[in-house]
């Protein structure tokens, strides 16, 4: 997810085909069978190179790994807590419970 005044343009001012910087907040989804280091690394990546957080959602285990530049990560899997956001988005609110109510 990116920032709009992030957005990569082309040289027509249009939403370019392909974005070469890393996204301010990356959210990935844990399929069945997938690596879960392979899709750790990727968001290590984004995090190493502006971006402000990273989520990885494990809907078996439902819980959300969250990933910071500058501080520990966490792992939330109660349904009542709040998922944190980065601060461009904090207007949006949502718990754990309610992010897996989306996804079944």
């Amino acid at each position: 997810m990116f920032v709009w005044s992030r957005i990569v343009r082309d040289e027509n001012g249009e939403i370019a085909n392909q974005f070469e910087v890393a996204p301010d907040w990356t959210v990935e989804v844990l399929s069945p069978g997938q690596s879960q280091t392979k899709v750790t690394r990727n968001i290590l990546h984004c995090l190493q190179h502006g971006c402000l957080m990273g989520w990885l959602i494990d809907s078996e285990e439902k819980s959300v790994i969250v990933f910071w530049p500058d501080r520990p990560t966490a792992i939330f899997d109660e349904p009542e807590q709040a998922l944190p956001v980065p601060a461009f988005a904090e207007a949006f609110q949502l718990t754990v419970e309610e992010l897996f109510g989306w996804l079944t």
